[in-house]
């Protein structure tokens, strides 16, 4: 008979494995890599991100990490921006081709005349020379090929191109407008030439974990996640959710206890616990999952009290004075107030070193 894990236990099993049971010392890659990987639309979050998860880590660790190349920022799984170590990106980078191939049907009509047997190599060719920003690659691709949308060049260069960002001493480590290298020109190495999609899923178990084929695609953006759990379901441990849905779990992997103490955390934009799993209620309830994103598709920022997102976070620097407003889905107890303006506190002296005062407070909506 196929154990049935509560929503409650999938919680703590999936906060265990994302480093928020408790801050863990351990070297900033190594957790990138127990991560497998941090969403990095903007440059910001994974730092605070990071925070959050490793103690006493400053930003220093994170820039040291990408300018001695052992992290990448690249596009990875749904064809956004991830920090990625080194190795894990030259070794799963082809296992996401056939997602980034469908991802170029946004395009539509703009894919117009648009070549990729003739526009790879060309941008390939310019990247190798040295890096260069996109409106420098969109211009000269644009020479080369005038009757080609500019738009449909410069997102066919970031889908079939394997390219990392080129990190700065700007204060989150790239600036507005970043340069891109070629992943092997930068790394050294060209990324597998065959895909590993086995190993894919287990190392999203080993993050995420357990999880359904839903989940796993959901994470990755990848159609064959659900085919390589059925390869391996051999090597897995098999349970059920509280709705009889099948989850995969890595035989031996930590699941704590479902009454576990979760303590107060507060997770950045964009971040992955929020968008790697088709059922988020491990994470946040379903009537709140409207708020987690704006309607231009930002993923905002949330914090978690008992294990759970109960609300929205934002801050303000102005006139050396660091605020931090929590806005919770629903009226929270004094003593999750206490425990995040705490927490809230620390986060603000981190994020904003320079300010005089810092202050948390609770939006009244």
């Amino acid at each position: 008979m196929v154990d049935t894990l509560s929503v409650q236990a999938l919680n703590r099993a999936t906060l265990a494995r994302q480093l928020l049971l408790s801050r863990e010392r351990v070297p900033v890659a190594e957790a990138v890599g127990q991560l497998f990987g941090i969403q990095a639309q903007e440059p910001k979050p994974p730092f605070v991100g990071l925070w959050s998860r490793l103690e006493g880590f400053q930003p220093p660790d994170l820039h040291a990490a990408l300018h001695d190349r052992t992290l990448v920022r690249a596009t990875m799984m749904r064809a956004t921006l991830h920090l990625m170590t080194a190795p894990d990106y030259l070794a799963f980078r082809t296992s996401m081709q056939p997602m980034l191939d469908t991802a170029m049907r946004v395009l539509g009509d703009r894919a117009k005349g648009l070549d990729l047997d003739e526009v790879v190599p060309a941008a390939r060719s310019l990247l190798d020379e040295r890096p260069r920003t996109f409106n420098e690659v969109r211009a000269l691709l644009q020479e080369r090929f005038p009757d080609v949308n500019d738009r449909a060049l410069g997102y066919a260069v970031r889908m079939c191109v394997p390219l990392v960002m080129v990190p700065t001493a700007d204060r989150w480590g790239f600036p507005r407008s970043a340069e891109f290298a070629s992943a092997e020109g930068w790394l050294g190495a060209a990324p597998s030439a065959d895909a590993a999609d086995d190993d894919l899923v287990l190392r999203y178990l080993e993050a995420f974990g357990p999880a359904s084929a839903a989940d796993a695609q959901t994470w990755s953006g990848l159609r064959s996640a659900g085919d390589a759990l059925e390869r391996l379901r051999p090597r897995l441990a098999v349970f059920a959710d509280d709705k009889g849905r099948e989850l995969f779990d890595l035989l031996g992997a930590p699941r704590p206890d479902e009454d576990v103490p979760a303590p107060a955390r507060f997770l950045p934009e964009f971040d992955s616990l929020v968008l790697a799993h088709a059922d988020r209620r491990r994470i946040i309830a379903d009537a709140h999952r409207p708020s987690l994103t704006t309607k231009n598709l930002r993923v905002r920022a949330v914090f978690l009290w008992d294990g759970f997102a109960r609300g929205v976070w934002e801050t303000e620097y102005k006139r050396k004075v660091a605020t931090l407003r929590l806005r919770p889905f629903e009226p929270l107890p004094r003593a999750a107030l206490d425990e995040l303006a705490a927490e809230g506190e620390a986060l603000l002296r981190f994020a904003e070193p320079d300010a005089k005062d810092t202050v948390v407070t609770v939006a009244e909506d």
